[in-house]
């Protein structure tokens, strides 16, 4: 058989961290040791470096495909195959190629060179895995188009992550060494925003390390190695499902905390018998204490529990078990060493930690047997069998027919008494083997009519008898308790897996949980109590009833079942007595009422404080605004007015007019001012909402230029395919004019400053962008701040007063205004309003740009 080529893969987080780099630079190290390599496909998007690293090596010409009367260039398969490297370099493994050929995707091209027994050597980016589409799309916003099947990479013999810090490879877009100049801006502001870069090399380096740790299992189990291997800490938490467990599982936790990438796996063993004593309310809470600290919880069924708990830690790799000390009583010892000692025995290298706890030598409890539960109808009809069925017998078999054997006789009545222990269970069995037992003495073994038997094989059929009936009397009540026990806790799971799926889908109202927990027991009212700490009396805060004539449950006295939750909330119910074993399952109601309940009053309570803190924002806006906006055209007009009053100056017409037209420029300044101040008024006292609406941004931004006095040096890039935003027109136009007036104020003369907007999933974004001088990430939060700039050094008209009130109005449309910085030097203003329920613009969808 031939052989097939091993695939290597160079993984990266993002475009531009170095892939091609790395491959190419890898090729060089080959040929230069002699390797037969070419390049039968590399992409260098005209990067100077790797265009570079492409001088002196062999490279396969592509072909030429034409494609809707454009010609495109693919990897040339067949020229490679006819070639027959050694090694051969394919870049970006996700590529879907044009139309035309035998092969839709690269990946399927490199499959037949692997055929062929040609290494390949690749590269692959983590957001082009096929499972991992969806959480790209969701921390990115885009949809790759381009996947790869997540079996292709991890069938690769080699898979090596180059890896580069987010501000790293910002600095390297900035630099223009990934994307030409004209894309850098919109690449850094969408694609490559520290978060998504963040996010995007947190996938990689996992799905890395999951790799790694799957080829080095693969590597154990093919070389049969089972001692373990101290990789990183993996510490095994044994429970038993008594109460000592949440102690065990918080003193593990802190064991892994004390290293870096420490894991927590707590396991259940139960017996494959299925009888167990443990708490099922104490593993619930158990495994929930273990997922809530990073966890995760195993069930493993084993007879041999030392044995399972061990084959578990060495099949996971852990290096340390954590076991409560015992809770057997001293005489119990007499039975075996326990579980900690054997597998303390027995662990080999494993650390094993024996963790005291308030439980030890208070005795593990044995549960209790509850009754056969086989109904009072096959009860009866046990007894009756087991007792007038043994007496019908003799009667039946009082005539002694010829050949009989007494061997016959027993085997009659040992029917009899099965049959009554499979119909009634345990004890009508065992009535019916103990009349048997004495009619089969007194009737039938010789001497007949005494109580003695004279031959020993009749005693033995009597006792094997007796045996036999008790034997299946145990098992069909065993059998009786299990097949309920089971019954029982489906019902349970059914109940609570309904009752976690009304959380998961949002059914959370208190209404529709207490409907559901009365109908679930079959109660008449059910009711979730609080007490009042003022006066000290209970409160009903919601109550549900099969119908209008049932007494409401307004105190715990009105109830026939109640359960606590903490110490001033019940949930009661009446209609009936609840047996104990179903509180068990109502607890869990109790508690998600309980959670319901904090959940509508922390909603309440945030809804509160949103309004709260809008309000004070608004307030803080308007005073400002009142303070300095509102001073500064006062103060002009008030000079330009006392300058034409004077006696002592001589104006000329020239100098009158330029007077009066700042006097007529500071009162339009107070006149918008002023209304823009008295929308605000009415914000903040909540007698208007903002009116949002769709808008044209191409109609609202131009605008907003129209006072300025530099509205000139402002280029606008608006396209018209832009989709509508959900925005005030009026409190926008007076955003969009602070945020420029800002960026000309700080602009190099003769710069323009470009406004931008764009669309990004489902919002709308417009950004200001300007050359000047910058801010520092420190003062990028302060400068939003009133009667801040960047220094607080003056520099023309304002005091540092726009950014605030544009920030405030931006934020009462559900928008955010944040400053980044301007690849090349410079601040960007970047304004994000939530995209209009409307999809598309019905304009064309050509982009257009206009300059001011």
């Amino acid at each position: 058989m031939a052989r097939r080529g091993k695939l290597r893969i160079y993984l990266g987080a993002a475009p531009g961290v170095g892939k091609t780099y790395a491959m190419l630079s890898e090729a060089h190290r080959r040929a230069e040791r002699g390797t037969d390599i070419v390049v039968a496909l590399v992409e260098h998007h005209d990067r100077p470096r790797t265009r570079t690293l492409l001088h002196g090596l062999e490279q396969v010409p592509r072909r030429e495909v034409r494609h809707r009367e454009a010609t495109f260039t693919e990897m040339d398969t067949d020229a490679v195959l006819r070639r027959a490297p050694r090694v051969a370099l394919v870049d970006e493994l996700a590529h879907t190629n044009v139309p035309g050929g035998r092969n839709a995707k690269r990946w399927q091209d490199i499959d037949e060179l692997l055929d062929a027994g040609i290494d390949v050597v690749s590269t692959v980016n983590i957001q082009h895995l096929e499972s991992l589409g969806d959480v790209v799309e969701s921390i990115t916003g885009v949809r790759q188009r381009e996947t790869v099947p997540d079996e292709v990479v991890r069938r690769a013999e080699q898979i090596e992550l180059v890896d580069m810090a987010p501000e790293a490879l910002r600095r390297r877009m900035a630099h223009g060494n990934i994307y030409a100049p004209d894309k850098v801006d919109a690449a850094l502001a969408h694609y490559f925003r520290p978060g998504n870069l963040t996010a995007l090399r947190e996938l990689a380096l996992l799905w890395t390390a999951d790799r790694v740790d799957a080829y080095l299992q693969q590597y154990r189990n093919e070389h049969g190695i089972r001692s373990t291997w101290h990789a990183r800490e993996r510490i095994v938490v044994g429970l038993t499902g008594g109460p000592e467990g949440s102690t065990l599982i918080r003193r593990a936790a802190r064991m892994a905390a004390k290293g870096s990438g420490g894991e927590i796996l707590a396991v259940y063993i139960s017996r494959a018998d299925g009888l167990t004593s443990a708490s099922p309310r104490e593993l619930a809470a158990q495994r929930t204490l273990v997922e809530q600290l990073g966890g995760t919880f195993h069930h493993v069924i084993g007879d041999d529990v030392p044995g399972a708990l061990l084959d578990f830690a060495r099949g996971v790799n852990a290096n340390q078990i954590v076991l409560g000390s015992s809770r057997r009583k001293s005489w119990q010892y007499i039975f075996g060493p326990g579980v900690g000692a054997t597998v303390a025995r027995e662990s080999g290298s494993i650390d094993v930690h024996i963790v005291t706890h308030a439980e030890v030598a208070k005795g593990r409890g044995l549960p209790v047997a509850r009754g056969a539960r086989l109904g009072r109808s096959r009860t009866i009809s046990g007894w009756l069998i087991g007792l007038a069925g043994p007496l019908l017998l003799t009667w039946a078999l009082s005539e002694p027919s010829p050949g009989a054997e007494f061997a016959s006789d027993v085997l009659l009545f040992l029917s009899f008494t099965v049959f009554a222990a499979l119909v009634g269970g345990l004890w009508p069995g065992l009535v019916s083997a103990t009349v048997g037992s004495v009619l089969l003495n007194y009737y039938f073994a010789r001497p007949t009519n005494q109580w003695k038997v004279a031959e020993g094989h009749n005693i033995v059929a009597i006792v094997v008898f007796f045996a036999i009936a008790v034997a299946v009397a145990t098992v069909v009540d065993r059998s009786a308790r299990r097949t309920h026990q089971a019954a029982r806790l489906r019902a349970e799971s059914e109940t609570l897996t309904l009752l976690a799926g009304s959380v998961l889908r949002g059914d959370d109202t208190l209404g529709a949980l207490l409907e559901r927990a009365r109908e679930t027991f079959g109660m008449e009212t059910a009711a979730l109590l609080e007490r009042d700490l003022d006066r000290r009396k209970w409160a009903c805060v919601g109550s549900v009833s099969v119908n209008g004539g049932v007494k409401p449950v307004n105190t715990p006295d009105d109830a026939d079942v109640d359960v606590p939750i903490g110490e001033h909330t019940m949930l009661a119910l009446s209609g009936r007595v609840l047996p104990a074993e179903d509180r068990r399952v109502l607890t869990a109601f109790a508690a998600h009422a309980a959670a319901i309940l904090d959940r509508q009053r922390l909603k309440d309570e945030a809804g509160r404080a949103h309004k709260l803190a809008e309000g004070n924002r608004i307030r803080t806006a308007l005073l400002a605004a009142v303070s300095h906006d509102l001073r500064t055209p006062l103060a002009a007009i008030k000079a330009s007015v006392s300058s034409l009053r004077s006696d002592d100056v001589a104006w000329s017409d020239e100098d009158e007019a330029d007077l009066l037209e700042s006097i007529e420029q500071g009162a339009d300044r107070l006149d918008q001012l002023v209304g823009n101040l008295l929308d605000m008024s009415r914000l903040q006292t909540g007698t208007v909402e903002p009116l949002l609406r769709e808008i044209d941004l191409d109609e609202v931004v131009p605008h907003a230029l129209g006072g300025l006095p530099d509205a000139h040096v402002v280029e606008l890039d608006i396209p018209e395919w832009l989709p509508f935003a959900a925005a005030d027109p009026g409190l926008l136009e007076r955003s969009v004019a602070n945020v420029v007036e800002n960026a000309v104020k700080y602009s190099p003369p003769g710069t323009p400053v470009l406004v931008r907007a764009d669309a990004l999933g489902d919002q709308v974004q417009v950004r200001v962008v300007d050359r000047g001088p910058g801010v520092p990430d420190s003062e990028k939060d302060r400068i939003f701040e009133p009667f801040q700039r960047h220094g607080d050094t003056p520099r023309g008209n304002g005091v540092g007063l726009g950014l605030a009130v544009a920030r405030g109005f931006v934020e009462a449309m559900h928008g955010t205004l944040d400053a980044e910085d301007t690849p090349g030097g410079g601040l960007t203003m970047v304004i994000t309003l939530p995209r209009a329920r409307q999809t598309e613009r019905k304009a064309a969808h050509a982009p257009g740009a206009r300059s001011r």
